[in-house]
C-alpha cells in the first residue's frame, strides 16, 4: 500500500469512529448459571459460586477502609499477596441512602470494580441499624428522628446509643434501603457473581441491660409469646439445644403464657426474649433483600466472654450458641449464625456454633500462626465454608503473618481437593498447642488407621515426637493438619509444627511407610512431586524394641517447621 492509500484508508476510519462513537459500558448479561448459593454436599453444607464448590480463604476489613475506594487503592494487592480470594468489606446505610429515599452505590460499584481487578470476591457486611450491638452506621435522618426511629431504654427510662428492635418503621426503612442495594448488586454482578455472600448487621444485641425497657418492649415482655416461636419450639422438641429446653421445661413446656409464665422469670428469660426480637428484625431486613437476590446471608455474634456473668455483659439477643433456636425460629431468611472467635480455645468454640447442622464460616478470627492453625481446623475437621481474620489489608504480608499467608496460598492451590474431600467425608483437621489450652495430641481414624498427631516446638527435634517419650514444648508452639484419605492406603497431608505416625485400626499389625513423597500442588490444582524422603526425614525414633511393643514402626511424618508443607504418604501393614 503506498503513502497516499494509507492516509486515505487512516482517515476514512477516523471519520467512522467519529460518527460511531463507542456504547457506554453495560452491565454484564446474566448468566444462566446458578447464583451463589449453600448446597448440602455428603455430611456437609458448602458455598456454591458459578456452579462449582468454593472454598472461601478471607479476611475481614476494618470497619471504615471500604468507605473510600482511594484508601483502599493500594492495599487490595496486599490482600491477594496475602493468598487471600474473598474480601469481607462494608457497606454503611448512611452512605447509601445519605438522604431518605435517595440511594447512592458508588462505594458498591468501586468495591466491586477494584475486587474484579484483583481477582477476589466479596462478602458484603451491611452495617444499617447495628454495629458491634451499637446503633451509629444509620443515617443523620434516622438519628434525629427518635418518635419514629426509637431506641432502647434503661430500666430508668434512659436512652441508650441502640436502635430498639421493636421499632417497626425502622427495619422497614433499614430493609428498604438494603432491598435497594441487593437490586443494584444483582443487575451489575449477577453474570460476574463476585458478591458471594452477606453479612446482616454486626454482632448485634443489647449492651448494659438484659433486655429493652422500652414502651412497645414493655407491652411485648408482658403480652404472649408469639405463636411463631411456641410451634416452632414445639415441631423441634426433640431435637431442641439444652440451653433451650432447659429455660422452656421450667414451665413444663407451656404452650401459651407470657413469656415469664413460659420460660420462667430471670436473666436467660430477657435474653431469649431479646433473642426473639434481633431475629425477627432482622428476618424482614433480610428477606427484603432476598426478594431483590437471594445470596447467601449470614450474621455474627459477639460471643460469650469468660468474664461475662450475664446477658448485657455479652450484647443480649445475639446469635450466640444458646441463642440459636430462637434464632433458627424467628429468622429463616438467615443461612449461618457465626461466631467470631478471638478467645484461645477455637475448637471447643467452633463445636458449639456447629450444633444443629449449623453451616460453618467464621467471619473474624485471628491471623498469624495460630490463625493458621484455626483454619486448618475449621476447613478439615468441622467442613467450613471459610475462614476470616480481621483486618488484613495492610498486615496480610508482614512477617508475623508470614505462615498464614503461606497456608492461604497452598490451601487455595488445593482447594478442590479439600472440597471434594469434605463433601464425600474423607478429610480431617487437627490442631494443637502448647498453651492456654494445652493440646499437644490428637488422634482421628481413617479407614483401616489410626493417625496420630503431636506437637513440634518451634521446628526442634527434641520439641516432642509422637513416641510416648515426652516432650518439651516452647509456649508459643502451635501446629495443624490438613489430613486427605486419597484411597485406602494413601494419604495428602497440609502440616505445619506437627509429627504423625500411625497405627493400624484394629489388631496388633505394624504400619510401615510404604512411600513418603514432599511435594506441592501448582496454581491449576496439580500434584508436583519432590523429594522421595527416607531414612531421617522419616525415622522420628530408634528405640525400635520399645516401638515394637507399643505397635509402632518408629517412622512417621515430620512437619518440624512454622511453614506449611505438603506430603503424600502410602501405608503398609506388617
Amino acid at each position: 500500500m503506498n503513502r497516499l492509500s494509507y492516509l486515505l484508508l487512516a482517515g476514512a476510519v477516523l471519520i467512522a469512529a467519529a460518527c460511531n462513537p463507542a456504547p457506554q459500558q453495560q452491565a454484564p448479561a446474566a448468566s444462566n448459571l446458578p447464583q451463589p448459593h449453600l448446597e448440602k454436599r455428603g455430611p456437609v453444607t458448602q458455598l456454591i459460586v458459578k456452579g462449582e464448590p468454593f472454598l472461601a480463604l478471607a479476611s475481614e476489613l476494618r470497619n471504615s477502609s471500604a468507605s473510600s475506594p482511594a484508601y483502599m487503592e493500594p492495599l487490595w494487592a496486599n490482600l491477594k499477596e496475602g493468598g487471600m480470594n474473598t474480601v469481607l468489606a462494608v457497606v454503611t446505610w448512611e452512605q447509601v441512602e445519605p438522604v431518605e429515599g435517595q440511594f447512592d452505590f458508588t462505594v458498591v460499584d468501586e468495591m466491586i470494580k477494584a475486587a474484579r481487578a484483583h481477582d477476589l470476591k466479596l462478602a458484603i457486611l451491611w452495617f444499617g441499624s447495628w454495629k458491634n450491638g451499637m446503633s451509629s452506621y444509620h443515617p443523620v435522618w434516622v438519628k434525629k428522628d427518635n418518635a419514629k426511629y426509637p431506641p432502647a431504654l434503661t430500666k430508668e427510662g434512659r436512652k441508650l446509643p441502640i436502635l430498639s428492635t421493636l421499632g417497626m418503621a425502622t427495619a422497614e426503612a433499614d430493609g428498604k434501603a438494603y432491598a435497594a442495594m441487593m437490586k443494584h448488586i444483582k443487575e451489575i454482578d449477577a453474570a460476574e457473581q463476585t458478591v458471594i455472600m452477606i453479612q446482616m448487621e454486626n454482632e448485634v444485641g443489647l449492651h448494659g441491660y438484659t433486655r429493652d425497657y422500652s414502651p412497645a418492649a414493655n407491652a411485648a415482655f408482658a403480652g404472649p409469646v408469639p405463636a411463631e416461636l411456641i410451634n416452632w419450639l414445639t415441631a423441634h422438641k426433640d431435637s431442641l439445644l439444652p440451653e433451650t429446653m432447659d429455660a422452656w421445661k421450667k414451665s413444663g413446656c407451656k404452650t401459651s403464657g407470657t413469656w415469664e409464665e413460659v420460660f420462667g422469670k430471670g436473666d436467660r428469660t430477657d435474653e431469649i426474649f431479646m433473642a426473639w426480637n434481633y431475629a425477627s428484625y432482622m428476618n424482614k431486613v433480610s428477606a427484603a433483600g432476598k426478594a431483590e437476590y437471594d445470596l447467601p446471608t449470614f450474621v455474627n455474634a459477639w460471643i460469650v466472654q469468660p468474664e461475662d456473668k450475664r446477658p448485657g455483659n455479652y450484647p443480649s439477643g445475639g446469635p450466640q450458641a444458646q441463642n440459636h433456636d430462637i434464632w433458627r425460629a424467628g429468622a429463616p431468611a438467615i443461612d449461618i449464625l457465626s461466631p467470631d472467635i478471638y478467645l484461645t480455645d477455637f475448637p471447643n468454640i467452633l463445636r458449639m456454633y456447629a450444633r444443629s447442622g449449623n453451616p460453618v464460616f467464621i467471619p473474624e478470627s485471628h491471623a498469624g500462626q495460630g490463625g493458621a492453625a484455626n483454619a486448618a481446623f475449621a476447613i478439615g475437621e468441622m467442613g467450613a465454608i471459610g475462614y476470616s481474620p480481621f483486618g488484613l489489608e495492610s498486615g496480610a504480608t508482614t512477617p508475623q503473618n508470614l505462615t498464614f499467608a503461606q497456608f492461604y496460598k497452598k490451601a487455595g492451590c488445593f482447594s478442590k481437593e479439600i472440597l471434594k474431600a469434605q463433601a464425600e467425608g474423607r478429610i480431617h483437621g487437627t490442631w494443637v498447642k502448647a498453651l492456654n489450652p494445652t493440646r499437644v495430641k490428637d488422634e482421628v481414624v481413617m479407614g483401616d488407621y489410626k493417625v496420630q498427631f503431636e506437637l513440634v516446638s518451634s521446628g526442634r527435634r527434641n520439641g516432642g515426637a509422637p513416641q510416648r517419650t515426652g516432650g518439651t514444648y516452647a509456649p508459643d508452639a502451635q501446629g495443624y493438619a490438613i489430613v486427605i484419605q486419597d484411597d485406602a492406603d494413601n494419604f495428602t497431608f497440609l502440616g505445619s509444627n506437627i509429627r504423625v505416625v500411625f497405627q493400624p485400626r484394629e489388631g496388633k499389625e505394624t504400619v510401615g511407610l510404604a512411600k513418603v513423597v514432599h511435594g506441592d500442588f501448582d496454581a491449576e490444582g496439580n500434584w508436583v512431586p519432590g523429594r522421595w524422603l527416607n531414612g531421617d526425614e522419616i525415622q522420628l525414633r530408634y528405640d525400635i524394641l520399645p516401638a515394637i511393643e507399643e505397635n509402632y514402626s518408629g517412622q512417621g511424618l515430620d512437619f518440624g517447621r512454622p511453614s506449611p508443607e505438603f506430603i503424600k504418604v502410602q501405608l503398609y501393614k506388617y
